[in-house]
Formats: C-alpha cells, sequence, structure tokens
C-alpha cells in the first residue's frame, strides 16, 4: 500500500497574516531555516516528499535559493495560492484564474518546475476553484480535510486571535471547512467536472473516527505524553491498513521549528518546545510510515489513484 507525505510550506508571514497579527506585509521568511533542515531529514531517509509553495514567496528573489534546493533535491513542487488567503473560496473565477497564473510563473521561475498539484490555503475550496484546476490541467487536488473538528478548531482559533474586524472575521468563517467536512471520503477519488475528471487526493484523517493525525496534532499531544503521541499514530495508521486507506501525511513548516529560533507565533501547538524534539519525533513518524508503507510523493499518489479510477491526465495549459 502507498502512503504520500507533504509539506504546506506556509511561510512565517502568511501564519501572521491568517492570524491578523500585524507586520505581515513585510513578508518576514524563515524559509532558510526550515527547508535545509527538513530537506536533510529527508535526505537521511531517502525520501521523496511534495512541497507546496506559496507562490508570493517564489515570487522574491530573497527565497529562491531555499526553493531551488527543492527542485535540486530532487522533490515535487506543487501550487499553494499566491496570496495564501483561506477564503479563496470566495474568490471569482477571473481571480482564481490570475491567483494561479501567477503561483505557477513565481513557481516555474524560482524552481524551473511547473506544478501539477494544488492545496488550497487552509483547506479553502470551491466548484470554481475545481474547475479553473480542471481548465489549467492540473492532475490533482488534495484541499479536503475529512474532519468533524473544523467548528472546533475555528472556535480556538478565533479564542486565539485578537483585534480581527468584523469583516476579517467574515472572510474566516469557513476556516478549517463545517463539521460535514467530517462525512467526506477518506480514500482518492474523482471530481466529476464539466472539462472531465480531477482526482482528490483528501488529508488523512483517523478511519471510523476522523481525527487529524498529521504531525502538528501529534506533537500537540507529545506535549503531554510521547507515549501517547506514538501509540496515537501508530494506531492511527494501523487503522488505515485495516480499511485498505492510504495515508497522506500533511506536515507543516512550524512542525520542524522551536522556541530557540525565536520566532514568535506561540498559537501555534507545540511552538514552546525545542525543534529538536520535534524532529526527533517526525522522524520517528516517517520510520513508521516507511515500515508499514511505500512513501511517494502526491503526484505519483495522485498518479496510481488516477489509474485505479481510469481518470486520463490533461497536459497543463501554459498561459
Amino acid at each position: 500500500m502507498l502512503a504520500s507525505l507533504s509539506l504546506d510550506l506556509d511561510n512565517q508571514w502568511s501564519y501572521m497574516k491568517t492570524h491578523g497579527d500585524p507586520g505581515w506585509e513585510a513578508l518576514p521568511s524563515y524559509l532558510d531555516i526550515v527547508v535545509p533542515r527538513v530537506l536533510e531529514m529527508l535526505r537521511k531517509r531517502n525520501l521523496s516528499i511534495t512541497w507546496f509553495v506559496v507562490g508570493q514567496d517564489a515570487a522574491l528573489e530573497k527565497n529562491h535559493s531555499a526553493l531551488k534546493m527543492i527542485a535540486d533535491a530532487g522533490h515535487e513542487v506543487a501550487n499553494h495560492s499566491f496570496h495564501h488567503e483561506p477564503w479563496l473560496h470566495l474568490y471569482s473565477e477571473e481571480q482564481i484564474q490570475e491567483e494561479f497564473q501567477k503561483t505557477e510563473r513565481a513557481i516555474e521561475s524560482a524552481t524551473g518546475l511547473r506544478p501539477t498539484g494544488f492545496r488550497g490555503p487552509g483547506f479553502s475550496l470551491s466548484q470554481t476553484v475545481l474547475k479553473v484546476l480542471k481548465d489549467r490541467g492540473y492532475n490533482y487536488d488534495c484541499s479536503t480535510f475529512p474532519t468533524f473538528l473544523g467548528p472546533l478548531a475555528r472556535w480556538y482559533y478565533f479564542a486565539k486571535s485578537k483585534g480581527l474586524s468584523v469583516e476579517e472575521k467574515q472572510k474566516r468563517k469557513q476556516l478549517f471547512g463545517k463539521f460535514k467536512e467530517g462525512f467526506r471520503p477518506l480514500r482518492p477519488y474523482d471530481w466529476k467536472l464539466p472539462g472531465g475528471s480531477l482526482v482528490e487526493i483528501p488529508v488523512t484523517t483517523m478511519p471510523i473516527f476522523k481525527v487529524p493525525i498529521h504531525l502538528s496534532y501529534v506533537l500537540y499531544l507529545a506535549g503531554y505524553s510521547r507515549f501517547l503521541a506514538k501509540s496515537y499514530f501508530k494506531w492511527a495508521l494501523r487503522l488505515c491498513q485495516l480499511n485498505r486507506v492510504e495515508p497522506s501525511i500533511l506536515l507543516h513548516p512550524l512542525d520542524f521549528m522551536g522556541v530557540e529560533d525565536k520566532i514568535g507565533l506561540e498559537f501555534f501547538p507545540a511552538m514552546k518546545n525545542s525543534y529538536q524534539q520535534k524532529c526527533e519525533l517526525a522522524d520517528w513518524m516517517f520510520g513508521e510510515l516507511q515500515r508499514r508503507f511505500q512513501v511517494v510523493s502526491m503526484r505519483e499518489h495522485a498518479r496510481q489513484a488516477q489509474i485505479r479510477l481510469g481518470i486520463v491526465p490533461k497536459p497543463v495549459v501554459l498561459t
């Protein structure tokens, strides 16, 4: 059975912007710290994963060195939108087309690679986004997050976010999804669209219970008990095996950064821990995945899902 790993390369400014913190307009970055750190961990385990890159970061010369390292190491680079706004579902079709076009050009300029996969910021998705993805020749989407805990996560987010205006709260009212997201499938499936089909690779949650199992949540549990955190993840993988679910595990940059990096963002889970402790747990998780599954990139996961679903990929449209 397959498993896939992907990292949403949300930069420091994108977390600040979503959280409503001042100073994000200066676009502060920690990519030069986190990218080499994660690449070295992956190299030691001979893992090739997918990095979802924000177009605004790819457009800045100061980030090109870090992003080129990802491509040079043989990893897939995919689209995570240009402005990293979790209210992407509110955009018009024309705005989404522009958003994708700018992101594709910036990523290709920085890395030499053209993205063929997409994940919406904050799991933001709409039928219009799917239509544009299909029109532009994307091979897969992975913006769905099948959990019932979206409203609870949103409540926690608003509780930690101070000073948001009424307009800003309105934009964020669907952040992390609705309760009904928990009824979505865990296995890959195809979106039936006017131009054909597009494969969806959901972010995996624990089968049956639909609670999150990606690294940020495991690190949060480890703050109370590392034994509990490891048992939780191992049980989740065992349930995936029993239910024939191929896990797609999500990573974030802050999973590999800690208190000594002094970047703030204390609202993010486990940011009071050291990065060494977090990286040790991440490496253990990688090992558990490799022991039970064949770990591949999102592109390869989607390719094999396309074969099973009978989807014929459409060439990427250069515009």
